[in-house]
This record gives structure tokens, C-alpha cells and sequence, in this order.
């Protein structure tokens, strides 16, 4: 009984101790939130994929948003890439399983689509595939991880760092986050639906979502002058046209995606 008493003081501490710095970090939910009720309402698409237990958190996100979180709603179109489980076996069967989630997106994915990767690790060199296919393909790309920097956060738009060393802390905290994200689309989706119906230049929404439009409807954005709030990254978040000249900076994480120390995701990550 002791055991089982300090066990779960153990962990609940660790939980407790995350609370207030992710309470910071997670701000940015309602700005990506009425960016993803924008992009969904006006026919976009969320992708998402993770490995292990962040596979079943994404997959977990896009029930919400296909189904509903509280109050019913029009169904929004939200895709979980590892769930495509036939493709996937494919994909890793022909071409690697770095690959199994960068070809789904190079195939679903449309210019402005967001793409959502979730990571406690943030080096699973499939994930970090994914992020390059994003930005080749012309989607916004967003991830979820553990403690920045890490090489995924350094490639996505922006992030959501939780800033916990226990990697089932980061991921509890994943799923408070889908929770938070899937209320404010719930929460912006009437207003978005009564502004103009103008379209995103090069299909991205940030810069209407920034405009005069959105301040008129009272939306948050979210973001700051540069694009994001403080997520670790530099005074612009990121290089020319948001990661560098060629579009994603001087790759420092090796060609298949691996850190210095080569960890990837796990089995669960």
C-alpha cells in the first residue's frame, strides 16, 4: 500500500510541477484555435500523426473534431495519418518508415491545410519527414512535444513545448491540450463563419487572421508582430519565408532527422 501511495504521489507531483510553466506555453491554444476554426470552416483540412501513445492522442483529437467535444456541430475534416494503417505498411514497406507519414501529407495534404504532429521527444525522424513534406507542400505546420529545443520544434510554424522531463507528464498534457484546442475551434467557429469570405493569399490564413477582419469580429490571435508567441524560437521564430533560404535552414539534425545523440520517439512517442 505504501508503495502504491508513493507511486502515485511520485507522479502527481511531477504532474503538479508542470502545471504552471504549461499554463504559459499553452496560451497559444486560443490563437491556434481560431486559426484552425478558419482553415476547417472554409473547407481546410487538419492533418495529424505521432508515434506510440502520441499516435492514440492524435487520433484522439480528430475524433473530437469529425465527431464532437461537447455540443453538436457540423463534422470537421481531421485526419489521423497512422490510422491509415494499409497505406502506412505500404508506404514503410516500399520506401522506409521515415516515410510513412511525408507521403500521406504530400497526398492529402492542400495548400493551407495545417498539418499537427505531436512528439514528447521531438526527433522521431518520421515526423520530422512529415514537417519538410508540410512545408514543400504548402501546409502550416504545428507539432506538440516535450521540452524545446528540440529538431521538430525547430522545423514546424510553431509549438507547443510542454516543459516536463517525464515524457508521461508531457503526454497528459498533450491530451489537455487537444481538450483546449477543440473548444477554442468550438468557441470561434460561429464567428469565423460570419466574416467575409476572402481568400487566403497562397491559401494561408495567418495574415487574415492578423487583419482588420478578425479584430472587427473580436477573434484572438494568438500571436505576436513575428507569427508566434514565445515558443523558444528567435526574434523572428525562423529564417526566410520561416525556415531559412531554402526553406528549412541548414538542416542541423542530420539528413534522416536524428539528433546528436540519434534518440527517436519509441515505441510510444
Amino acid at each position: 500500500m505504501t508503495a502504491g501511495l508513493s507511486t502515485l504521489d511520485s507522479h502527481l507531483a511531477n504532474l503538479a510541477g508542470a502545471l504552471l510553466p504549461y499554463r504559459q506555453v499553452a496560451e497559444r491554444l486560443s490563437g491556434w484555435g481560431t486559426e484552425l476554426a478558419w482553415t476547417l470552416a472554409r473547407g481546410g483540412r487538419l492533418l495529424v500523426a505521432g508515434n506510440g501513445g502520441s499516435a492514440a492522442e492524435a487520433q484522439h483529437l480528430t475524433a473530437e473534431l469529425v465527431g464532437k467535444l461537447r455540443d453538436d456541430r457540423q463534422p470537421l475534416s481531421a485526419i489521423a495519418l497512422h490510422a491509415e494503417t494499409s497505406a502506412m505498411t505500404a508506404i514503410g514497406n516500399d520506401y522506409g518508415y521515415d516515410e510513412v507519414f511525408a507521403r500521406q501529407v504530400r497526398a492529402h495534404g492542400r495548400d493551407g491545410d495545417i498539418l499537427l504532429l505531436l512528439s514528447t521527444s521531438g526527433t522521431s525522424p518520421n515526423l520530422l519527414h512529415a514537417a519538410h513534406a508540410a512545408h514543400d507542400t504548402g501546409l502550416r505546420c504545428w507539432a506538440f512535444t516535450g521540452p524545446a529545443p528540440n529538431p521538430l520544434a525547430d522545423l514546424c510554424d510553431d509549438v507547443l513545448a510542454v516543459p516536463s522531463p517525464d515524457s508521461q507528464v508531457v503526454q497528459e498534457l498533450h491530451l489537455v491540450s487537444s481538450h483546449v484546442l477543440c473548444e477554442h475551434v468550438d468557441r470561434a467557429l460561429p464567428l469565423v463563419r460570419d466574416l467575409p469570405r476572402v481568400p487566403a493569399p497562397r491559401g494561408r490564413t495567418e495574415r487574415l487572421l492578423d487583419g482588420r477582419a478578425l479584430a472587427t469580429a473580436g477573434l484572438p490571435t494568438g500571436r505576436t508582430a513575428n507569427g508566434h508567441s514565445a515558443n523558444g524560437h528567435g526574434a523572428n521564430g525562423h529564417g526566410v519565408n520561416g525556415h531559412g533560404p531554402n526553406g528549412h535552414g541548414p538542416h542541423r539534425h542530420g539528413f534522416n532527422g536524428h539528433d546528436g545523440a540519434g534518440r527517436t520517439d519509441g515505441a510510444d512517442r
